[in-house]
Protein backbone atom coordinates (compact mmCIF):
# COMPACT_ATOMS: atom_id res chain seq x y z
CA UNK A 1 0.00 0.00 0.00
CA UNK A 2 0.96 3.41 -0.91
CA UNK A 3 0.55 6.96 0.34
CA UNK A 4 2.38 9.30 -2.19
CA UNK A 5 3.07 9.15 -5.64
CA UNK A 6 5.18 10.98 -7.85
CA UNK A 7 4.04 11.71 -10.93
CA UNK A 8 7.02 11.50 -13.63
CA UNK A 9 5.66 13.77 -16.64
CA UNK A 10 4.08 16.96 -17.63
CA UNK A 11 1.30 18.64 -18.95
CA UNK A 12 -2.13 18.17 -19.00
CA UNK A 13 -1.76 14.18 -17.84
CA UNK A 14 0.15 15.38 -14.73
CA UNK A 15 -2.94 17.76 -13.85
CA UNK A 16 -5.07 14.82 -14.66
CA UNK A 17 -3.10 11.75 -12.47
CA UNK A 18 -2.99 14.10 -9.54
CA UNK A 19 -6.43 15.31 -9.76
CA UNK A 20 -7.19 11.24 -9.35
CA UNK A 21 -4.56 10.75 -7.09
CA UNK A 22 -6.10 13.34 -4.59
CA UNK A 23 -9.82 11.98 -5.16
CA UNK A 24 -8.55 8.84 -3.91
CA UNK A 25 -6.62 10.35 -0.73
CA UNK A 26 -3.37 9.92 -1.69
CA UNK A 27 -0.05 12.94 -1.37
CA UNK A 28 1.17 14.05 -5.05
CA UNK A 29 4.58 14.88 -6.03
CA UNK A 30 5.55 17.02 -8.76
CA UNK A 31 8.15 17.32 -11.25
CA UNK A 32 9.69 20.03 -13.53
CA UNK A 33 11.88 21.36 -15.97
CA UNK A 34 13.16 24.88 -16.06
CA UNK A 35 10.54 25.22 -18.63
CA UNK A 36 7.86 24.25 -16.87
CA UNK A 37 8.40 26.34 -13.42
CA UNK A 38 5.27 27.76 -13.50
CA UNK A 39 2.81 25.04 -15.12
CA UNK A 40 -0.25 23.78 -13.32
CA UNK A 41 0.74 20.70 -12.22
CA UNK A 42 3.49 21.83 -10.27
CA UNK A 43 0.94 24.42 -8.66
CA UNK A 44 -1.55 21.47 -8.09
CA UNK A 45 0.47 18.92 -6.43
CA UNK A 46 1.78 18.96 -2.60
CA UNK A 47 5.18 18.76 -3.53
CA UNK A 48 7.49 19.90 -6.81
CA UNK A 49 10.57 19.84 -7.44
CA UNK A 50 13.17 20.34 -10.07
CA UNK A 51 14.48 18.11 -12.56
CA UNK A 52 16.81 20.33 -14.54
CA UNK A 53 17.14 22.69 -17.85
CA UNK A 54 14.19 22.34 -20.04
CA UNK A 55 15.58 19.70 -22.54
CA UNK A 56 13.87 16.39 -21.97
CA UNK A 57 17.22 14.76 -21.79
CA UNK A 58 17.93 16.88 -19.03
CA UNK A 59 14.65 16.40 -16.96
CA UNK A 60 11.93 13.98 -18.03
CA UNK A 61 14.11 11.74 -19.31
CA UNK A 62 16.34 11.13 -16.67
CA UNK A 63 14.95 8.61 -14.79
CA UNK A 64 17.67 8.52 -12.12
CA UNK A 65 16.96 11.89 -11.02
CA UNK A 66 13.52 11.27 -10.70
CA UNK A 67 13.86 7.97 -8.41
CA UNK A 68 16.21 10.21 -6.77
CA UNK A 69 13.41 12.78 -6.18
CA UNK A 70 11.02 9.79 -4.87
CA UNK A 71 13.51 9.20 -2.53
CA UNK A 72 14.05 12.22 -1.08
CA UNK A 73 10.41 13.52 -1.29
CA UNK A 74 8.96 10.23 0.77
CA UNK A 75 7.03 9.18 -2.34
CA UNK A 76 6.55 5.49 -2.44
CA UNK A 77 5.21 5.09 -6.18
CA UNK A 78 5.68 6.78 -9.36
CA UNK A 79 3.12 7.29 -11.93
CA UNK A 80 4.70 7.59 -15.47
CA UNK A 81 2.15 9.00 -17.46
CA UNK A 82 2.32 8.15 -21.23
CA UNK A 83 5.56 9.40 -23.28
CA UNK A 84 8.62 10.17 -21.85
CA UNK A 85 9.57 7.27 -19.72
CA UNK A 86 6.74 5.66 -19.69
CA UNK A 87 7.28 2.99 -21.64
CA UNK A 88 10.50 2.40 -20.56
CA UNK A 89 11.59 -1.19 -18.69
CA UNK A 90 14.46 -0.30 -17.39
CA UNK A 91 13.02 2.53 -15.82
CA UNK A 92 10.06 0.52 -14.14
CA UNK A 93 13.37 -2.02 -13.07
CA UNK A 94 14.50 0.57 -11.55
CA UNK A 95 11.71 1.53 -9.40
CA UNK A 96 11.54 -1.61 -8.50
CA UNK A 97 14.87 -1.84 -6.87
CA UNK A 98 14.31 1.27 -5.45
CA UNK A 99 11.42 -0.13 -3.47
CA UNK A 100 8.92 2.05 -5.22
CA UNK A 101 5.50 1.08 -6.95
CA UNK A 102 5.15 1.61 -10.55
CA UNK A 103 2.28 2.68 -11.55
CA UNK A 104 1.94 0.34 -14.70
CA UNK A 105 2.89 -2.82 -16.17
CA UNK A 106 5.69 -5.18 -15.24
CA UNK A 107 9.03 -4.43 -16.50
CA UNK A 108 8.94 -7.87 -18.47
CA UNK A 109 5.18 -7.18 -20.30
CA UNK A 110 6.66 -3.49 -21.34
CA UNK A 111 9.95 -5.38 -22.71
CA UNK A 112 7.71 -7.51 -24.36
CA UNK A 113 5.09 -5.32 -25.89
CA UNK A 114 6.97 -1.77 -25.59
CA UNK A 115 9.53 -2.99 -27.99
CA UNK A 116 7.38 -2.79 -31.15
CA UNK A 117 8.99 -5.76 -33.23
CA UNK A 118 9.09 -7.83 -30.09
CA UNK A 119 5.08 -7.67 -29.08
CA UNK A 120 5.09 -8.44 -32.99
CA UNK A 121 6.74 -11.62 -32.64
CA UNK A 122 5.29 -12.35 -29.29
CA UNK A 123 1.63 -12.00 -30.56
CA UNK A 124 2.38 -13.77 -33.80
CA UNK A 125 3.08 -16.68 -32.22
CA UNK A 126 -0.20 -16.14 -29.71
CA UNK A 127 -2.12 -16.62 -33.10
CA UNK A 128 -2.96 -13.02 -33.55
CA UNK A 129 -2.63 -11.48 -37.09
CA UNK A 130 0.13 -8.71 -37.37
CA UNK A 131 0.73 -6.18 -40.59
CA UNK A 132 3.52 -7.29 -42.38
CA UNK A 133 7.25 -6.45 -41.49
CA UNK A 134 10.25 -7.23 -40.00
CA UNK A 135 9.90 -9.95 -37.65
CA UNK A 136 13.16 -10.08 -36.41
CA UNK A 137 13.54 -9.88 -32.85
CA UNK A 138 16.50 -7.06 -31.99
CA UNK A 139 18.22 -4.12 -34.08
CA UNK A 140 18.34 -4.28 -37.04
CA UNK A 141 20.95 -2.14 -38.80
CA UNK A 142 20.57 0.71 -41.97
CA UNK A 143 21.78 -2.35 -44.15
CA UNK A 144 19.68 -4.64 -42.95
CA UNK A 145 16.89 -2.78 -43.07
CA UNK A 146 17.41 -1.53 -46.46
CA UNK A 147 17.77 -5.57 -47.68
CA UNK A 148 14.36 -6.28 -46.45
CA UNK A 149 12.16 -2.99 -47.49
CA UNK A 150 11.38 -4.31 -51.02
CA UNK A 151 10.48 -7.83 -49.75
CA UNK A 152 7.97 -6.36 -47.96
CA UNK A 153 6.73 -3.91 -50.47
CA UNK A 154 6.06 -0.34 -50.78
CA UNK A 155 4.93 2.30 -50.00
CA UNK A 156 6.03 0.94 -46.23
CA UNK A 157 6.40 2.86 -42.34
CA UNK A 158 9.82 3.13 -40.34
CA UNK A 159 8.64 3.04 -36.88
CA UNK A 160 10.05 3.43 -33.65
CA UNK A 161 10.31 0.49 -31.29
CA UNK A 162 10.29 2.48 -28.36
CA UNK A 163 7.67 4.62 -28.69
CA UNK A 164 4.32 5.90 -30.13
CA UNK A 165 2.58 8.84 -31.16
CA UNK A 166 3.78 9.09 -33.94
CA UNK A 167 7.50 10.28 -33.17
CA UNK A 168 9.97 8.13 -35.24
CA UNK A 169 7.67 7.20 -37.77
CA UNK A 170 8.48 7.62 -41.21
CA UNK A 171 6.15 6.88 -44.73
CA UNK A 172 8.46 5.46 -47.04
CA UNK A 173 7.06 5.43 -50.93
CA UNK A 174 10.85 4.22 -52.49
CA UNK A 175 14.13 2.29 -51.69
CA UNK A 176 16.02 5.54 -52.88
CA UNK A 177 14.26 7.79 -50.49
CA UNK A 178 14.72 5.00 -47.74
CA UNK A 179 18.28 6.08 -46.28
CA UNK A 180 17.77 9.59 -45.67
CA UNK A 181 14.08 8.48 -44.04
CA UNK A 182 16.30 5.90 -41.70
CA UNK A 183 18.81 8.61 -40.39
CA UNK A 184 15.85 11.33 -39.47
CA UNK A 185 13.64 8.45 -37.90
CA UNK A 186 16.19 7.47 -35.89
CA UNK A 187 16.98 10.84 -34.74
CA UNK A 188 13.28 11.59 -33.68
CA UNK A 189 13.09 8.68 -32.10
CA UNK A 190 16.43 8.90 -30.02
CA UNK A 191 15.40 12.27 -28.70
CA UNK A 192 11.72 11.61 -28.06
CA UNK A 193 12.41 8.16 -26.11
CA UNK A 194 15.84 7.76 -25.65
CA UNK A 195 16.34 4.74 -28.38
CA UNK A 196 16.98 5.54 -31.71
CA UNK A 197 16.25 1.33 -32.95
CA UNK A 198 13.10 1.46 -35.62
CA UNK A 199 11.77 -1.54 -37.94
CA UNK A 200 9.81 -1.34 -41.06
CA UNK A 201 5.99 -2.19 -41.51
CA UNK A 202 3.68 -2.61 -44.36
CA UNK A 203 1.77 0.58 -44.67
CA UNK A 204 -1.98 -0.98 -45.46
CA UNK A 205 -3.68 1.47 -47.42
CA UNK A 206 -6.89 2.50 -46.93
CA UNK A 207 -7.14 1.47 -43.36
CA UNK A 208 -9.05 2.36 -40.03
CA UNK A 209 -7.32 2.60 -36.61
CA UNK A 210 -9.12 1.21 -33.70
CA UNK A 211 -8.11 0.50 -30.21
CA UNK A 212 -9.20 -1.32 -27.81
CA UNK A 213 -8.40 0.47 -23.96
CA UNK A 214 -7.53 -3.30 -21.79
CA UNK A 215 -7.57 -3.20 -17.63
CA UNK A 216 -5.69 -6.46 -16.27
CA UNK A 217 -5.05 -7.04 -12.55
CA UNK A 218 -2.72 -9.01 -10.91
CA UNK A 219 -5.94 -11.81 -9.57
CA UNK A 220 -6.32 -12.95 -13.32
CA UNK A 221 -9.20 -10.79 -14.78
CA UNK A 222 -8.44 -9.28 -18.15
CA UNK A 223 -10.84 -7.39 -20.03
CA UNK A 224 -11.41 -4.30 -22.58
CA UNK A 225 -13.46 -1.40 -22.29
CA UNK A 226 -14.52 -1.10 -26.07
CA UNK A 227 -12.94 0.17 -28.99
CA UNK A 228 -11.90 3.45 -29.83
CA UNK A 229 -12.01 5.30 -33.57
CA UNK A 230 -8.12 6.94 -34.01
CA UNK A 231 -8.21 7.32 -38.05
CA UNK A 232 -8.44 10.79 -37.85
CA UNK A 233 -4.61 11.16 -38.11
CA UNK A 234 -2.08 14.07 -39.65
CA UNK A 235 1.89 12.30 -40.54
CA UNK A 236 0.54 9.75 -38.05
CA UNK A 237 0.03 11.77 -35.39
CA UNK A 238 -3.74 11.46 -34.07
CA UNK A 239 -5.73 14.50 -34.04
CA UNK A 240 -9.30 13.57 -32.95
CA UNK A 241 -10.83 10.62 -31.22
CA UNK A 242 -13.95 8.70 -30.59
CA UNK A 243 -16.07 6.16 -28.84
CA UNK A 244 -17.51 3.66 -29.99
CA UNK A 245 -16.63 3.65 -33.77
CA UNK A 246 -19.04 4.40 -36.27
CA UNK A 247 -17.60 1.72 -38.23
CA UNK A 248 -17.61 -1.33 -36.22
CA UNK A 249 -20.46 -3.60 -35.73
CA UNK A 250 -21.20 -5.96 -32.56
CA UNK A 251 -19.92 -9.16 -34.21
CA UNK A 252 -16.77 -7.71 -35.17
CA UNK A 253 -16.44 -5.64 -32.09
CA UNK A 254 -16.45 -8.98 -29.67
CA UNK A 255 -14.09 -10.40 -32.46
CA UNK A 256 -11.39 -7.42 -31.73
CA UNK A 257 -12.15 -7.05 -28.69
CA UNK A 258 -10.86 -10.97 -27.96
CA UNK A 259 -8.08 -10.74 -29.55
CA UNK A 260 -6.94 -7.83 -27.63
CA UNK A 261 -7.24 -9.92 -24.46
CA UNK A 262 -5.68 -12.70 -26.04
CA UNK A 263 -2.20 -10.44 -26.87
CA UNK A 264 -2.57 -8.76 -23.37
CA UNK A 265 -2.59 -12.65 -21.74
CA UNK A 266 0.24 -13.12 -24.01
CA UNK A 267 2.46 -11.44 -21.81
CA UNK A 268 0.98 -11.74 -17.99
CA UNK A 269 -0.04 -8.10 -18.67
CA UNK A 270 -1.51 -6.29 -15.63
CA UNK A 271 -2.47 -2.78 -15.47
CA UNK A 272 -4.03 -0.32 -18.29
CA UNK A 273 -2.76 -0.78 -21.87
CA UNK A 274 -3.86 -0.47 -25.32
CA UNK A 275 -3.93 -3.28 -28.22
CA UNK A 276 -4.02 -0.90 -31.33
CA UNK A 277 -5.58 -2.67 -35.24
CA UNK A 278 -5.41 -1.66 -38.24
CA UNK A 279 -8.57 -2.73 -40.36
CA UNK A 280 -9.10 -2.51 -43.71
CA UNK A 281 -12.51 -1.79 -45.94
CA UNK A 282 -13.24 -5.56 -45.95
CA UNK A 283 -13.27 -5.61 -42.13
CA UNK A 284 -9.97 -7.49 -41.60
CA UNK A 285 -7.90 -6.70 -39.07
CA UNK A 286 -4.22 -6.87 -37.79
CA UNK A 287 -2.47 -6.61 -35.08
CA UNK A 288 -0.40 -3.14 -34.85
CA UNK A 289 1.43 -2.70 -31.63
CA UNK A 290 0.37 -2.38 -28.20
CA UNK A 291 0.83 1.10 -25.78
CA UNK A 292 1.70 -0.20 -22.30
CA UNK A 293 0.74 2.65 -20.69
CA UNK A 294 -2.20 5.00 -20.42
CA UNK A 295 -3.55 6.83 -23.84
CA UNK A 296 -3.76 10.45 -24.54
CA UNK A 297 -7.36 9.94 -25.99
CA UNK A 298 -8.51 7.05 -22.82
CA UNK A 299 -11.10 9.84 -21.78
CA UNK A 300 -13.57 8.92 -24.44
CA UNK A 301 -13.68 5.36 -22.93
CA UNK A 302 -14.04 7.13 -19.68
CA UNK A 303 -16.67 8.74 -21.19
CA UNK A 304 -18.86 6.18 -22.74
CA UNK A 305 -18.14 3.30 -19.94
CA UNK A 306 -18.38 5.62 -16.67
CA UNK A 307 -15.11 3.98 -15.55
CA UNK A 308 -12.20 5.96 -13.97
CA UNK A 309 -8.99 4.60 -15.81
CA UNK A 310 -6.56 6.02 -13.44
CA UNK A 311 -8.07 5.30 -10.60
CA UNK A 312 -8.46 1.88 -11.66
CA UNK A 313 -4.54 2.02 -12.18
CA UNK A 314 -4.10 3.16 -8.89
CA UNK A 315 -6.24 0.71 -7.76
CA UNK A 316 -4.23 -2.51 -9.37
CA UNK A 317 -1.12 -0.88 -8.70
CA UNK A 318 -2.50 -1.64 -4.85
CA UNK A 319 -2.93 -5.22 -5.12
CA UNK A 320 -6.60 -4.99 -5.91
CA UNK A 321 -8.78 -6.72 -8.32
CA UNK A 322 -10.17 -4.25 -10.54
CA UNK A 323 -14.13 -3.96 -9.61
CA UNK A 324 -15.35 -4.95 -13.27
CA UNK A 325 -15.94 -7.75 -15.23
CA UNK A 326 -16.64 -7.89 -19.41
CA UNK A 327 -20.44 -8.44 -18.59
CA UNK A 328 -20.10 -5.16 -16.37
CA UNK A 329 -18.70 -2.94 -20.01
CA UNK A 330 -21.92 -1.38 -21.71
CA UNK A 331 -21.65 1.48 -24.12
CA UNK A 332 -23.53 4.68 -23.06
CA UNK A 333 -23.58 6.97 -25.85
CA UNK A 334 -20.78 7.85 -27.58
CA UNK A 335 -17.54 10.48 -27.00
CA UNK A 336 -15.22 12.44 -29.33
CA UNK A 337 -12.14 14.23 -28.41
CA UNK A 338 -10.32 17.29 -30.21
CA UNK A 339 -6.60 17.46 -29.41
CA UNK A 340 -5.99 21.61 -29.02
CA UNK A 341 -2.72 22.14 -30.42
CA UNK A 342 -0.76 24.92 -30.51
CA UNK A 343 -0.51 24.98 -34.13
CA UNK A 344 -1.18 27.15 -37.15
CA UNK A 345 -3.72 24.95 -39.40
CA UNK A 346 -4.05 27.87 -41.95
CA UNK A 347 0.06 27.39 -42.08
CA UNK A 348 1.01 23.44 -42.72
CA UNK A 349 0.29 23.21 -38.75
CA UNK A 350 3.67 24.67 -37.81
CA UNK A 351 3.97 25.19 -34.20
CA UNK A 352 2.84 28.40 -32.33
CA UNK A 353 4.91 29.57 -29.41
CA UNK A 354 4.09 32.43 -26.80
CA UNK A 355 2.45 33.41 -23.53
CA UNK A 356 -1.35 32.21 -23.27
CA UNK A 357 -2.95 35.70 -22.59
CA UNK A 358 -6.41 34.76 -22.59
CA UNK A 359 -8.41 31.92 -22.40
CA UNK A 360 -11.96 30.91 -21.79
CA UNK A 361 -12.69 27.22 -21.40
CA UNK A 362 -16.40 25.81 -22.90
CA UNK A 363 -18.42 24.35 -20.20
CA UNK A 364 -22.19 22.91 -20.17
CA UNK A 365 -23.48 19.08 -20.22
CA UNK A 366 -21.51 16.75 -21.73
CA UNK A 367 -18.24 18.70 -21.79
CA UNK A 368 -14.93 17.88 -20.27
CA UNK A 369 -11.92 20.01 -20.64
CA UNK A 370 -8.43 17.90 -19.74
CA UNK A 371 -5.66 21.04 -19.88
CA UNK A 372 -2.16 21.89 -18.00
CA UNK A 373 -2.02 25.16 -19.24
CA UNK A 374 -3.44 28.97 -18.10
CA UNK A 375 -3.32 32.31 -18.93
CA UNK A 376 -0.17 33.61 -18.74
CA UNK A 377 1.26 29.97 -19.12
CA UNK A 378 4.09 30.06 -22.01
CA UNK A 379 4.02 27.59 -24.52
CA UNK A 380 7.73 26.69 -25.08
CA UNK A 381 9.36 24.98 -27.87
CA UNK A 382 10.97 22.23 -25.98
CA UNK A 383 7.59 20.22 -25.42
CA UNK A 384 4.66 18.41 -27.27
CA UNK A 385 2.31 21.54 -28.56
CA UNK A 386 -0.91 20.13 -27.14
CA UNK A 387 -2.85 22.78 -24.94
CA UNK A 388 -5.85 20.60 -24.16
CA UNK A 389 -7.87 18.09 -25.01
CA UNK A 390 -11.43 18.82 -25.34
CA UNK A 391 -13.86 16.04 -24.60
CA UNK A 392 -17.99 15.69 -25.25
CA UNK A 393 -20.05 13.15 -24.69
CA UNK A 394 -23.69 12.45 -25.84
CA UNK A 395 -26.72 9.95 -26.52
CA UNK A 396 -25.70 9.73 -29.47
CA UNK A 397 -22.85 10.49 -32.28
CA UNK A 398 -24.68 13.37 -34.56
CA UNK A 399 -25.33 14.63 -30.85
CA UNK A 400 -21.79 14.41 -29.54
CA UNK A 401 -20.93 16.09 -32.74
CA UNK A 402 -23.44 19.14 -32.61
CA UNK A 403 -21.89 19.38 -28.90
CA UNK A 404 -18.32 19.34 -29.92
CA UNK A 405 -19.19 22.24 -32.62
CA UNK A 406 -20.87 24.28 -29.51
CA UNK A 407 -17.82 23.70 -27.24
CA UNK A 408 -15.39 24.38 -30.26
CA UNK A 409 -17.15 27.81 -30.98
CA UNK A 410 -17.00 29.03 -26.91
CA UNK A 411 -13.36 27.83 -27.02
CA UNK A 412 -10.85 30.91 -26.70
CA UNK A 413 -7.22 31.15 -26.36
CA UNK A 414 -5.57 34.11 -27.31
CA UNK A 415 -1.64 34.71 -27.41
CA UNK A 416 -0.77 31.90 -29.61
CA UNK A 417 -2.57 29.91 -32.43
CA UNK A 418 -4.51 26.98 -32.36
CA UNK A 419 -5.99 23.80 -34.82
CA UNK A 420 -9.64 24.97 -33.12
CA UNK A 421 -10.05 26.26 -36.74
CA UNK A 422 -9.35 22.59 -38.07
CA UNK A 423 -11.72 21.01 -35.93
CA UNK A 424 -14.18 23.33 -36.19
CA UNK A 425 -13.99 22.55 -39.92
CA UNK A 426 -13.74 18.72 -39.79
CA UNK A 427 -17.35 18.83 -37.97
CA UNK A 428 -18.73 20.64 -40.26
CA UNK A 429 -17.48 17.89 -42.83
CA UNK A 430 -19.96 15.64 -44.73
CA UNK A 431 -17.48 12.90 -44.73
CA UNK A 432 -16.62 12.98 -41.23
CA UNK A 433 -20.40 12.84 -40.20
CA UNK A 434 -21.08 10.03 -42.11
CA UNK A 435 -18.66 8.17 -40.38
CA UNK A 436 -16.39 7.83 -44.09
CA UNK A 437 -12.85 8.66 -43.19
CA UNK A 438 -9.76 6.43 -43.03
CA UNK A 439 -6.17 7.27 -41.54
CA UNK A 440 -5.24 9.11 -44.84
CA UNK A 441 -8.48 11.17 -45.03
CA UNK A 442 -7.30 14.29 -43.70
CA UNK A 443 -3.94 14.43 -46.16
CA UNK A 444 -5.99 13.32 -48.68
CA UNK A 445 -9.27 14.19 -48.79
CA UNK A 446 -9.75 17.31 -46.38
CA UNK A 447 -9.12 20.78 -47.00
CA UNK A 448 -9.92 23.46 -44.44
CA UNK A 449 -11.24 25.40 -47.33
CA UNK A 450 -13.63 22.60 -48.28
CA UNK A 451 -16.95 24.08 -46.77
CA UNK A 452 -16.45 27.86 -48.06
CA UNK A 453 -18.49 28.87 -51.20
CA UNK A 454 -18.70 31.69 -53.21
CA UNK A 455 -21.09 33.88 -50.82
CA UNK A 456 -19.05 33.49 -47.82
CA UNK A 457 -15.78 34.92 -49.55
CA UNK A 458 -17.83 37.59 -50.96
CA UNK A 459 -19.15 38.13 -47.50
CA UNK A 460 -15.24 37.40 -45.79
CA UNK A 461 -14.16 40.40 -48.55
CA UNK A 462 -17.13 43.20 -47.88
CA UNK A 463 -15.90 42.86 -44.10
CA UNK A 464 -12.39 43.03 -44.70
CA UNK A 465 -13.30 46.18 -46.80
CA UNK A 466 -15.40 48.05 -44.16
CA UNK A 467 -12.99 47.18 -41.32
CA UNK A 468 -9.93 48.44 -43.63
CA UNK A 469 -12.01 51.35 -44.46
CA UNK A 470 -12.85 51.84 -40.77
CA UNK A 471 -9.58 51.78 -39.56
CA UNK A 472 -8.37 54.57 -42.08
CA UNK A 473 -11.39 57.10 -41.37
CA UNK A 474 -10.13 56.56 -37.47
CA UNK A 475 -6.61 57.48 -38.30
CA UNK A 476 -7.71 60.74 -40.45
CA UNK A 477 -9.37 62.68 -37.88
CA UNK A 478 -7.45 64.81 -35.23
CA UNK A 479 -9.00 65.84 -32.11
CA UNK A 480 -7.26 68.79 -30.72
CA UNK A 481 -7.03 69.91 -27.35
CA UNK A 482 -9.71 71.95 -25.61
CA UNK A 483 -8.48 75.56 -24.89
CA UNK A 484 -9.70 74.97 -21.56
CA UNK A 485 -7.60 72.49 -19.39
CA UNK A 486 -10.79 71.23 -18.05
CA UNK A 487 -14.73 70.13 -18.71
CA UNK A 488 -16.66 72.44 -18.65
CA UNK A 489 -18.93 71.60 -15.75
CA UNK A 490 -15.91 72.11 -13.26
CA UNK A 491 -15.88 75.10 -14.91
CA UNK A 492 -19.23 76.18 -14.45
CA UNK A 493 -18.44 74.98 -10.87
CA UNK A 494 -15.55 77.10 -10.14
CA UNK A 495 -17.19 80.21 -11.48
CA UNK A 496 -19.65 79.64 -9.08
CA UNK A 497 -17.79 79.18 -6.31
CA UNK A 498 -15.83 83.01 -7.30
CA UNK A 499 -19.48 84.62 -7.37
CA UNK A 500 -20.59 83.74 -3.94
Amino acid sequence: MFKKVLIANRGEIAVRIIRACREVGLETVAVFSEADRQALHVRYADEAYLLGPAQSKESYLRGDKIIDIARKSGADAIHPGYGFLAEREDFAEACADAGLVFIGPKASSIAAMGDKMTARETVRKAGVPVVPGTEDVGNLSDEDLLAIAPKIGFPLLIKATAGGGGKGMREVNSIEEMPALLISARREAESAFGDGNVYLEKLVEGARHIEFQILADGHGTVLHLIERECSIQRRHQKLVEEAPSPFMDEELRQRMGEVAVKAAQAVDYINAGTIEFLVDKDKNFYFLEMNTRLQVEHPVTEMITGIDIVKEQIRIARGRPTQYKQEDIKINGAAIECRINAEDPYNNFMPSTGKITHSIIPTGPGVRVDTGVYPGFEISPFYDPMISKLIVWGETRAQAILRMRRALEEYRIVGVRTNIPFHQTLMDSHRYMGGQFDTRFVEDRFSMQEDMNEADLEIAAVLATLVAHHDTQRSAQFVMRNERDTSNWKWVGRWERMHR
